[in-house]
């Protein structure tokens, strides 16, 4: 009893896989009859369906970063991609896969490891002219864009250069009016006010009255000895 028991449990865990490899079968031959038509959001619905079914199909999880990456949805691709590389074992797939998210990777300008994943590929498939191709195209990108870099990191140490050669001949210049302004100051006179020069004159005045009365007190006491002489 107990080996019949067995046996139905086999079979019907056979006939249930059978089912659900039918079932994703299915969903991705419509994925791809969708994503011939470039109808690339419902071939990601069927391909995401097929993968519900089947979560390690090497051809629904490549089929679906294609689908993705048609979409502009570089970063899920690159995901997908990467689920790919880890459950594929065979190499002219792998070298497509690798391809593909180079590709991916260059959309996101992420030029760095779309060059890593371009060499990843020519590893499995050498002889992949596609490939060496744009790996050569993104090294160039690459090597163009450090340049770019470095330019412009030198174009703004020269315009901070300049800027602080100004900023110091503006300060200098600020300060040869500060000096040039103290020296004006010292040479001129200090203005008076109405009240001081009003008393100025009158201390002028005063002292020329003085004066003249000293003379003339002079004056008178000379007279007087003159008179004094005569008598005598």
């Amino acid at each position: 009893m107990t080996k019949h028991y067995l046996l139905l449990f086999v079979l019907l865990g056979v006939a249930s896989s059978l089912s659900a490899q039918k079932a994703e079968r299915k969903h991705i031959r419509e994925g791809n009859k969708q994503y011939k038509e470039q109808k690339y959001t419902d071939a990601e619905i069927e391909y995401r369906k097929g993968l519900e079914v089947n979560g390690r199909s090497a051809e629904g999880t490549y089929n679906l970063g294609n689908s993705l990456y048609r979409q502009n949805k570089n970063k899920e691709a690159i995901s997908q991609y990467e689920s790919m590389s880890a459950i594929e074992k065979d190499k002219t797939r792998l070298a497509a896969t690798y391809h593909n998210m180079g590709n991916a990777y260059l959309k996101e300008k992420d030029l760095q490891k779309g060059i890593e994943a371009y060499k990843q590929s020519l590893r499995m498939n050498p002889n992949d002219d596609s490939t060496r191709y744009n790996l050569a195209l993104a090294q160039k990108m690459l090597a163009d864009q450090q340049q770019q870099q470095q330019d412009q990191e030198e174009e703004q140490k020269q315009e901070q250069k300049q800027e602080q050669q100004q900023q110091n001949q503006d300060q200098q210049q600020k300060q040869q009016q500060k000096q040039d302004d103290q020296q004006q100051q010292q040479q001129q006179p200090q203005n008076m006010s109405k009240e001081n020069a009003e008393q100025l004159l009158q201390a002028i005045q005063q002292d020329e009255k003085n004066t003249q009365q000293k003379v003339k007190e002079q004056q008178m006491q000379q007279q007087q000895r003159r008179k004094t002489d005569k008598d005598w």
